[in-house]
C-alpha cells in the first residue's frame, strides 16, 4: 500500500478543521502511486482526495505541479483541483509532511486499451498541451536526455544481468540521441507521464488526467512519444499500428502537428522507450530486499526501443509522412 505515512486521527481532524469540506466520516490509505501517501477522504460533502508528499518529491517543485493542476482545471482541462484552506492556501503540513487536499475524479483506468481510448487520450493531451501554454511557472525536465547518461551510469553494472550486452548496445543508443537529438521543436508543459493509470475514463468517455508529479517543460511531441510507447503496446510486446493512428490523429486534429515534430517522432519514441527503461532498470537493480511494490519489467521498454529504431518515418505509426 503507498502509505508510508500514517495519520493520527487527531491530527488529520486538527488539518481538516482549516478547510471548509464538511465533517470527516470516514478515510483510508489508497494502494495506488508509489511516490506519496495517499488517502481517499470521505466528508458530509463528498469525497476528496489527500496526499502527503514523501521525500521523493522535491518541496521547491510542489508550487508548479500544485498551479499547474489549478491552471490546467480553470482552463477546462479535467484534473484533481487543489482545495484551498480558508486562508486561500492549498500547501499545508500534516503529520510532519507537506500535504494537499485536492478534489475527487470520477473513473476508472482502463488495463487494455482500444483505439477508441487512445482517440480520447490523443485529444486529451493536446488540449492540455494548448491549456498550459500560458502558464506562468516553469520546471527544468530533470529526466530529459541530458539526464539520461547520468542515470545510465548509476545502474551500468547490473545492465548486462537483465540482458548480456545490454550496457554496450545503452552506450551505443545514448551517443546516437545525443548525437541527433531535436532540441528546437514546439515546447511547453508536458504531463511526462501519461500512462494508462494516469487516466480515467467513464465508460468510453475520458473523466480526467491524474498525477501530474512529472510534470515538466519540453517538447510536446516528446509528450506525444511518451503516450505511443505507453498506450500503442500490447502485453506480448506487439506495436498496434491502429492505436497509434488514432492517437496521433486525435492529437493532430486539436494541435496540428509540424513536419519538423512528425519527421522527429521515431527519434523522439525512441527516447521515450530509453528513458523508461532506465528508470525502469535503475528500480529493478536497486529493489530493497523485502520491497512490497514490484518494481516494473525494464525489458517490455526494451523491446519497444527496438522498435522503435526500425521506424524511418511517421509512416511506420500510421501517419503519412
Amino acid at each position: 500500500m503507498a502509505v508510508y505515512t500514517e495519520v493520527p486521527d487527531e491530527e488529520l481532524t486538527a488539518f481538516l478543521a482549516a478547510y471548509d469540506i464538511g465533517a470527516l466520516l470516514s478515510y483510508k490509505g489508497i494502494a495506488e502511486g508509489v511516490e506519496n501517501s495517499n488517502y481517499m477522504l470521505h466528508t458530509d460533502k463528498g469525497a476528496y482526495f489527500l496526499t502527503l508528499y514523501e521525500k521523493r518529491v522535491a518541496a521547491r517543485d510542489l508550487p508548479f505541479f500544485l498551479g499547474l493542476m489549478i491552471h490546467l482545471a480553470e482552463h477546462g482541462i479535467n484534473c484533481p483541483t487543489p482545495i484551498r484552506n480558508r486562508k486561500g492556501e492549498v500547501l499545508g503540513e500534516l503529520a510532519g509532511r507537506p500535504a494537499v487536499i485536492v478534489s475527487f475524479l470520477e473513473g476508472v483506468h482502463v488495463r487494455r486499451p482500444q483505439p477508441r481510448h487512445c482517440v480520447e487520450v490523443g485529444r486529451a493531451l493536446a488540449q492540455m498541451h494548448l491549456a498550459g501554454r500560458d502558464f506562468s511557472l516553469t520546471r527544468p525536465n530533470a529526466l530529459n536526455i541530458d539526464g539520461w547518461g547520468p542515470l545510465f551510469d548509476s545502474c551500468r553494472d547490473g545492465a548486462d544481468a537483465l540482458a548480456p550486452g545490454l550496457a554496450q548496445d545503452l552506450d551505443r543508443e545514448l551517443g546516437i540521441l545525443a548525437r541527433d537529438w531535436p532540441r528546437d521543436l514546439p515546447a511547453g508543459v508536458i504531463h511526462a507521464d501519461l500512462f494508462p493509470d494516469n487516466v480515467f475514463f467513464i465508460g468510453d468517455r475520458l473523466s480526467g488526467l491524474i498525477d501530474f508529479y512529472f510534470a515538466c517543460n519540453d517538447a510536446f511531441a516528446y509528450d506525444l512519444a511518451i503516450c505511443l510507447n505507453a498506450w500503442c503496446f500490447e502485453s506480448d510486446g506487439a506495436f498496434n499500428i491502429t492505436k497509434a493512428r488514432a492517437l496521433l490523429q486525435a492529437y493532430a486534429q486539436v494541435r496540428p502537428l509540424s513536419a519538423a515534430e512528425l519527421r522527429a517522432l521515431p527519434l523522439l519514441a525512441r527516447g521515450a522507450a530509453l528513458r523508461f527503461l532506465l528508470t525502469r532498470l535503475y528500480d529493478w537493480i536497486n529493489q530493497p530486499p523485502g520491497a512490497f511494490v514490484k518494481p516494473k519489467n525494464p525489458k517490455e521498454y526494451l523491446i519497444r526501443l527496438r522498435f522503435h529504431r526500425g521506424v524511418s518515418s511517421p509512416a511506420g505509426y500510421g501517419l503519412d509522412a
